[in-house]
């Protein structure tokens, strides 16, 4: 994130749970530190009550704070177990890539930078608002990351399942193909193993 001055910039952390898409913790500063990384991966686990060993896996790029001995050591003790991007594979998160180009096209990100650290973390606070509590996500069947994280999206999903069924019977004649699928996602991969069908007509080919 631009700074007021040329050659300036300000680090955002940011982790995201990619099952509900729901930014979890965020951060601010003025440098790359794993001691920082640490301690917000330490705020979450609590805030979201991680307790049971390798209930969760953070998945994240092979920057220095996120592979430095202290962040390791973090996430040893908290039962966290650490997934890295592979070398060279530039669309290993793709929910990653897909957030900070959000965050980077939002029609209210400053172009020319922030003035100060405080107003960079005010814009960041106001985003991550906005995603996780009113930004109907694509990904997920259009329904606030939020309310797929606290599970109240399976009623949402059922209920516009019910109206589109509905309008279908009531005027079939409008209705050339399958209605929408609103059914509830169940699984989500960071990278989507290969069918076996996939696999089996790559070797033909």
């Amino acid at each position: 994130m631009k700074g007021p001055i040329r050659g300036q910039f300000y680090y955002l952390y940011l982790f995201m749970d990619i099952f509900s898409r729901k930014i979890v913790g965020h951060e601010v500063f003025e440098l790359e530190s794993m001691e920082l990384s640490a301690e917000i991966v330490d705020k979450i686990c609590k805030m979201e009550k991680i307790k049971k060993k390798g209930q969760i896996i953070l998945h994240s790029d092979n920057g220095g704070p996120m592979k430095g001995a202290t962040m390791l050591a973090t996430l040893q003790e908290l039962g966290v177990m650490p997934s890295f991007s592979r070398p060279s594979v530039s669309d290993d998160n793709p929910f990653s890539e897909a957030l900070f180009k959000t965050t980077k096209y939002c029609p209210e990100y400053p172009a020319n930078g922030f003035n100060s650290l405080d107003e960079a973390r005010d814009w960041c606070k106001v985003f991550v608002d906005w995603y996780n509590n009113k930004h109907l996500h694509s990904g997920i069947k259009f329904v606030t990351p939020t309310s797929r994280h606290e599970g109240l999206d399976k009623k949402v999903l059922q209920l516009r399942k019910e109206v589109y069924i509905k309008a279908k019977l009531l005027n079939p004649s409008r209705w050339s193909k399958n209605t929408r699928n609103w059914d509830w996602i169940d699984e989500v991969f960071l990278n989507h193993p290969k069918r076996k069908d996939d696999v089996e007509i790559k070797k033909v080919s």
